[in-house]
């Protein structure tokens, strides 16, 4: 299985809801991935999955400012639920759009990210295979906060270790 993350559009009142009752919004979480109609068309959402971690190397290295497991809202105590605001998710989508995925890419440092076992640490198993995943996830994630912000929408982000 392994490390994973994952995002979801949420309302600005699931948000709050999910706040006052954590255990609601794990439920309805769960319950959104579980449904028989997802992906659901109104519902946006994203799944960088294991490759959140190279993404944020190339974040990192290239200052932008996102930063997968210390921005949004923690709901669950566990750490494996949390909330974006709406706001948080405009911002992003506008920096992403801002941010070319070459200009991430030309901080592509396989070695370094092996040194520094940047998860989940295949990068010097086939570096340009790799780089080539990495380049999907950012595609998804930015699609996924481009239709989010559109929309309106917060988002929750799983986290599953």
């Amino acid at each position: 299985m392994g490390v994973s993350i994952g995002f979801i559009c949420a309302t600005t009142e699931e948000l709050n809801r999910a706040e006052k009752e954590p255990s609601w919004a794990e439920a309805f979480v769960y319950d959104l991935y579980d449904n028989d109609d997802f992906p659901m068309p109104d519902r946006p959402y994203g799944d960088p999955d294991k490759a959140f971690a190279g993404l944020q190397f190339l974040f990192d290295a290239t200052d932008v400012p996102l930063d997968f497991l210390m921005d949004g809202s923690p709901i669950l105590e566990d750490g494996t639920l949390f909330g974006w605001s709406a706001e948080q998710i405009e911002t992003l989508a506008r920096r992403l759009r801002a941010t070319p995925w070459e200009q991430l890419a030309a901080h592509y440092a396989p070695q370094r990210m092996t040194r520094g076992n940047v998860y989940p640490n295949t990068w010097q198993f086939r570096p340009e295979d790799e780089l080539e995943w990495l380049k999907g996830a950012y595609g998804e994630i930015v699609t996924f906060f481009a239709a989010a912000a559109e929309r309106g929408y917060g988002a929750f982000m799983s986290f599953s270790f």
